[in-house]
């Protein structure tokens, strides 16, 4: 882990906490001056959040939070960071030797409304986990099908398309497979484990395309798996994965699956990539970096390199059934841009002012 031991602030000399610590009941908090970073310069960027639509706002460094900014113990969806919740359940079935990445859907007795296309039927699991599988079919998700490829136009495993029928067909795999239901398995199997504040199994629901749906909201058997988390128990759950795995000693997620799902297996845009459900790098941080994204503003990223965990959050949560509102109307829901989540990053890491001793 990165250490700031050797490390003073620039003008004083201030002894630095070195070593990390994994939070018990509560999380540690420290001035950030024992960790390196500029309290003034944190203030800045308090003021630069406030002006936002930031509900919540945590950074984490060592295992200890150096700043905190909104409510931590409110429950919110989180929209599309539940993939990544996901890709982490996955990790101790496959490294247990439960599930083969390399069978294919067909294999695995998956189907949906639609019959696959004979190509579509290739698709492994791991190109799923990728979302590359190439399987275009309508989901529960409006908005995908203006940019979908035709059904049948690309062989699995070719290219990447962020795709919700990928990652909702894989919540109805890991429950076909493993016959535990999502909420359960990560409630005995992560929740409990990590000593997460707030999180209950009735905090995960499905969403099901409805019958009556309108036209635009396209329909699939496959539903989306959506929870409610709070800034804190997220905190949790990005250090779980900046520690490789690893909590008070013990393995809860397996270390090369962390490493695996982490790296990225495609390239969507110049200096991002995309792993096993997270995203990689991007908004100019340092390499290894990753994060798991979700509409709305909602964030959790990692950064190695600082022993880093931010989470931010914005608790307005997008319509479980978005087909009756307008472009415009998505446009105006309370939001930062990727770029403005970039530069609350850039302040973050601009506050930790160092020079070798």
């Amino acid at each position: 882990m990165f250490s700031l031991a050797p490390c003073l602030l620039i003008g004083q000399s201030v002894p630095l906490i070195t070593g990390d610590v994994v939070p018990g009941a509560e999380w540690q908090q420290v001035k950030p001056e024992a960790v390196g970073y500029s309290s003034a310069k944190l203030e800045a960027l308090r003021g630069w959040v406030r002006t936002q639509d930031t509900s919540a706002m945590m950074v984490v460094v060592q295992g200890r939070v150096i700043f905190s900014y909104g409510d931590m113990s409110h429950t919110s969806k989180v929209a599309s960071v539940r993939k990544s919740v996901l890709a982490m359940l996955y990790g101790n079935y496959v490294f247990d030797g439960k599930i083969d990445l390399n069978k294919t859907v067909k294999e695995l007795g998956l189907d949906d409304r639609q019959p696959f296309l004979p190509i579509e039927e290739h698709a492994t699991l791991e190109q799923l986990l990728a979302s590359r599988s190439g399987i275009y079919l309508p989901t529960g998700s409006s908005g995908q099908k203006d940019y979908m490829p035709p059904r049948g136009s690309e062989y699995p495993g070719i290219h990447f398309v962020y795709n919700n029928w990928d990652f909702n067909a894989l919540g109805s795999i890991f429950e076909k497979e493993f016959k535990t239901p999502i909420a359960k398995a990560f409630d005995a199997r992560i929740a409990q484990r990590i000593g997460m504040q707030d999180f209950r199994v009735e905090d995960m629901y499905y969403l099901h395309a409805p019958a009556d749906a309108s036209p635009d909201f396209n329909k699939s058997i496959h539903p989306a798996y959506h929870f409610r988390m709070t800034a804190r128990d997220l905190a949790r759950f990005g250090y779980l994965f900046l520690r490789n795995g690893e909590w008070q000693g013990e393995s809860v997620v397996p270390k090369a699956w962390v490493s695996d799902s982490t790296r990225a297996h495609s390239q969507p845009k110049a200096g991002e990539g995309y792993g096993y459900l997270w995203w990689v790098d991007g908004s100019d941080l340092p390499v290894g970096s990753f994060s798991a994204q979700g509409a709305l503003a909602k964030y959790v990223v990692v950064l190695p390199a600082r022993d880093l965990v931010v989470v931010y959050l914005n608790h307005t949560e997008f319509p479980d059934d978005a087909s009756g509102l307008t472009a415009d109307a998505v446009k105006k829901l309370p939001s930062i841009s990727h770029d403005q989540m970039g530069q609350i990053l850039k302040m973050l890491l601009d506050a930790q002012p160092r020079t070798p001793m």
